[in-house]
């Protein structure tokens, strides 16, 4: 059979990490006595030879030339080169949706009149039974709305407006009414009906409140949100995937999906436009179907695979609810456990039982304790060697919660790009010498749990680059606020918890990650090295090109 003939990549830097030692990797084959990430410039490879997806050599252009004379060479210039990179939790199925809606964001409205103004220009435009839908809105940045400003510009139509984090949103009077809830209604369990000091719902809804009524596959009661039609969310996930193309994306995992979600993001790779790697977290909700069906972690290929399954147990860092062991700021409140004890540990063995992994969504260290709790029993009763779980956000831990993640060699995937988006305000929301454990990615690194790159995105900024910058500058962007000092990380260590930490994340350690022969050739063309320059200017650095398996998605 005839060998087929490579394409030579060549770029003025190439960052292979072909040489990368860092607690984000800990597979035991590779494993060795370094305890932090090390970079020889003077070995990394000055061109890259690609066969189909897979890298399949790597040295000086004159090396390659010789080795595949009849070869066409890519030429990047004065680019650096960067293995793909790799966000281990955001929200695909969930984003295609907000994709068709209002966007909310501060960086879109600035202000609460802005924001109103416009839901008001779509009122007139909404037909009698449709929802007016907005999303990302940030209520520290932007300002407050609630119930009554949402009823002076839309008495009638259904709105809801829903948070930058996520765990909840605000719907006016119509939306109220549409969902049955009134004024007598009760909390349902794991969440709450919100009210105004005297005693009025002020359309609140938060945490299970909230998701209980988003969608009909999660719904829990007889009236719900209508969702969007599957031909329209096809069309979000695709322009989605093309957005983060742009920002130099090659992988993703999104973690939290249902079956129609798979549905949906299998017909966009139908339409050849699935320029992604997407690993999967199925909602534990949908676990009956899953065992029914024999599909498992790994079940898929290296375009679309899911990773595991994921459950909830505690609420959100930018929303306020997440489960802490001592009081907010405010002293009478210690957040949200949203899904009861007994039912997580249910969850837990079942899963592991059936040698598959599970990621749990906990944030506060009250809420990581319990997960570890789970983790731990089921480990001890039911030995699965080699079947690691994770601990999605993980954002609060001590010197205790870090042991025990060891130990167990869980994963933890916390938010990137916190300290960059929100800065200060995560001073006033936990204090300071909190944020000293939160997001504690150099923890994690000295002690050598596996650490991903994630943004959980829409909760936070989806470009990766914002995240390194974050990881590495821990500073507000809008405030210049530092929080959270100690947890800085080199750049170096950024990247790696960005791809290999990322790969590990999901069990791709083997094959994604480096831009080493063997591994897959994806990877991101960027306009200046971001391991040299000013960490601070990180996050401005122009994607030039995206590549996933040897082919072009992206072009600046």
């Amino acid at each position: 059979m005839e060998e087929r003939t490579p394409t030579i990549v060549r770029a003025n830097s190439i960052v292979s990490q072909a040489k990368t030692r860092s607690g984000a990797q800990r597979s035991l084959a590779a494993r060795d006595s370094a305890a932090s990430p090390t970079r020889d410039s003077a070995r990394e490879p000055e061109a890259l030879a690609v066969t189909g997806e897979i890298i399949t050599a790597s040295g000086t252009l004159a090396e390659l030339r010789d080795r595949f004379p009849g070869a066409e060479v890519l030429d990047f210039g004065d680019s650096t080169i960067i293995p793909g990179l790799n966000d281990a939790h955001i929200h695909l199925a969930l984003t295609a949706g907000d994709a068709l809606h209002l966007d909310l964001s501060h960086e879109a409205v600035r202000t609460v009149p802005a924001l109103l103004d416009t839901i008001a220009a779509e009122v007139g435009a909404t037909s009698a039974g449709e929802w007016i839908k907005g999303s990302r809105y940030d209520d520290e940045k932007t300002g407050i709305v609630l119930r009554d400003e949402l009823d002076r510009i839309a008495p009638e139509v259904p709105v809801l407006v829903n948070h930058v984090a996520g765990h909840w949103g605000v719907v006016n009077s119509a939306g109220l009414r549409w969902l049955g809830i009134d004024e007598g209604s009760p909390d349902p369990d794991g969440g709450r009906y919100d009210r105004y000091p005297d005693g009025r719902l002020n359309g609140k809804l938060i945490e299970r409140a909230l998701m209980n009524v988003l969608m009909p596959a999660t719904a829990r009661g007889d009236r719900f949100i209508p969702g969007d039609t599957a031909e329209d969310l096809q069309l979000g996930a695709a322009r989605t995937i093309a957005k983060w193309n742009a920002a130099g994306l090659t992988s993703v995992c999104d973690a939290l999906i249902s079956p129609q979600d798979i549905a949906i993001i299998s017909a966009v790779r139908g339409q050849d436009a699935l320029n992604l790697r997407i690993g999967m977290l199925l909602s534990i909700d949908h676990y009956d179907r899953a065992v029914d069906l024999g599909v498992g972690s790994g079940f898929g290929d290296d375009r679309l695979r899911l990773i595991g399954v994921k459950a909830f147990l505690d609420g959100a860092i930018g929303g306020r609810t997440c489960l802490l062991s001592e009081p907010f700021t405010d002293p009478a409140y210690q957040g949200v456990q949203t899904t009861s004890t007994e039912e997580l540990r249910a969850n837990v063995e079942r899963v592991h039982a059936d040698g598959n992994r599970i990621g749990v969504h906990a944030n506060g260290d009250a809420a990581i304790r319990l997960v570890l709790d789970a983790f731990e029993d089921v480990s001890r009763r039911i030995p699965r060697p080699g079947l690691r779980h994770r601990i999605e956000h993980c954002s609060l831990i001590d010197d205790d919660i870090l042991e025990r993640m060891h130990r167990l060699g869980a994963i933890a995937v916390p938010f990137a790009g916190y300290p960059g988006y929100h800065g200060g305000a995560l001073n006033s929301w936990y204090g300071e010498e909190r944020m000293q454990r939160m997001f504690a990615h150099r923890s994690f690194l000295d002690k050598d749990v596996t650490v991903a790159g994630s943004s959980d995105y829409p909760c936070g900024p989806y470009q990766p680059l914002f995240g390194l910058q974050s990881l590495v500058t821990r500073t507000g962007v809008d405030d210049g606020v530092t929080v959270g000092e100690s947890q800085r990380v080199s750049a170096a260590e950024a990247l790696s918890i960005f791809t290999l930490g990322s790969a590990e994340a999901s069990g791709e350690e083997s094959y994604k990650g480096r831009l080493a022969p063997g591994y897959l050739a994806d990877f991101t063309v960027l306009g200046d090295n971001p391991l040299t320059i000013d960490p601070h200017g990180i996050s401005d650095i122009d994607v030039r090109a995206t590549y996933v398996g040897g082919e072009q998605v992206y072009s600046g």
